[in-house]
């Protein structure tokens, strides 16, 4: 039997592209977000349903797949309620409307019963009840589990990222595959350095995601101050914040900080744009990120289109998306490890 997936919180499709790229069927994606359902269908040719997962029925995943298919369902709830700056605030995080979408999940592969699940999240999830929850649904439902902690770089994904990522199959004992690369040897150099120069506030004639955001006159002069792989500390006295002469604030080294060519880059956010907000500052140019660089360091394509040409263009979105997606090599990782099981088991992929 043919193996199909449908992919849950799917967004622009990082955890898609991933899992073609590593030759598995994606049929479907689910997610709440209309914004982007353009750059999901238009770069991957899979069918992009806006739905709230709340209320998406067992049938209506069903109904995604052939008959007589190999079910397979991932889904990447997401993982702000997770984050490390945030999970501190426990009580804060579980009043958060998003905090119980990975049962909703849970409740999707109780209904449905696909031959193999993938999750993945920040690793602060396993603290959590509703991951305690989610493990107990997948075990009275007997799936073969493995689970871990990966860094990024280890698999080439280059960023300061740490992921924990769920596998499990009704088949038999599953393992996600073993690192891919030398974490040592995986530099943002690769990645962004054959870029077009560009300034701070401009872009790029011949790719309109190669833009960056514009810096204020004392931006400027703290960015010019920089050093790749500094801190703040490396400018003069009067071009310091007021936060950094706080105790509070003498940890955050990294913000206002530039790139180094040969080391790996910091986890892509969604405010990778914004150079005051973590170490976004370009290895030699005068400015942040530009939108192209971000997707590039989440390993997206060099061609993959985020600008919907029907829809008014709004940097943050772009930005967002490109932020929250699951890097498009983990989800490659992630595609391997399925493949890699089921011809284990004979399964046509």
């Amino acid at each position: 039997m043919p193996t199909q997936i449908v992919d849950l919180f799917c967004g622009v499709g990082g955890l898609t592209r991933g899992l073609l790229d590593a030759g598995m069927n994606v049929v479907a994606g689910f997610d709440i977000d209309p914004t982007c359902q353009f750059t999901y269908e238009h770069n991957n040719g899979v069918d992009y349903n806006v739905r709230n997962i709340r209320e998406v029925t067992a049938q209506e995943i069903i109904e995604k797949y052939d008959e007589d298919t190999t079910r397979i369902l991932v889904g990447c709830a997401p993982c702000q309620p997770f984050s490390q700056m945030r999970f501190k605030l426990r009580e804060a995080n579980e009043r958060d409307e998003k905090y119980d979408l990975l049962l909703e999940f849970g409740r999707l592969i109780e209904e449905t019963h696909p031959t193999v699940i993938s999750m993945e999240n920040v690793p602060q999830i396993r603290e959590t009840d509703v991951y305690n929850q989610f493990l107990e649904i997948l075990r009275r439902n007997n799936y073969h589990i493995d689970a871990k902690v990966i860094f990024c770089p280890d698999y080439g994904i280059p960023q300061t990222r740490r992921r924990f990522v769920l596998v499990g199959s009704l088949l038999g004992p599953i393992n996600i595959i073993e690192p891919t690369h030398n974490r040592n040897e995986v530099h943002v150099r690769d990645y962004i350095e054959n870029l077009p120069h560009i300034e701070a506030g401009a872009v790029d004639p011949h790719d309109p995601m190669h833009r960056s955001a514009s810096l204020s006159e004392r931006n400027l002069q703290r960015i010019r101050a920089s050093i790749p792989g500094g801190t703040w500390r490396d400018w003069p006295e009067n071009l310091r914040c007021p936060c950094h002469q706080k105790e509070s604030g003498q940890t955050y080294s990294s913000v206002y900080g530039r790139m180094t060519w040969e080391q790996i880059g910091p986890t892509i956010t969604t405010q990778f744009y914004n150079y005051g907000t973590g170490r976004y500052g370009h290895p030699e140019q005068d400015r942040a990120l530009s939108l192209r660089e971000g997707a590039l360091l989440q390993t997206f394509p060099m061609d993959y289109n985020f600008i919907n040409p029907d829809a008014p263009f709004v940097f943050s979105d772009i930005a967002r998306h490109i932020g929250n997606a699951v890097p498009v090599r983990l989800g490659e990782v992630i595609g391997l490890t399925i493949a890699q099981h089921l011809n284990d088991y004979n399964v046509e992929i």
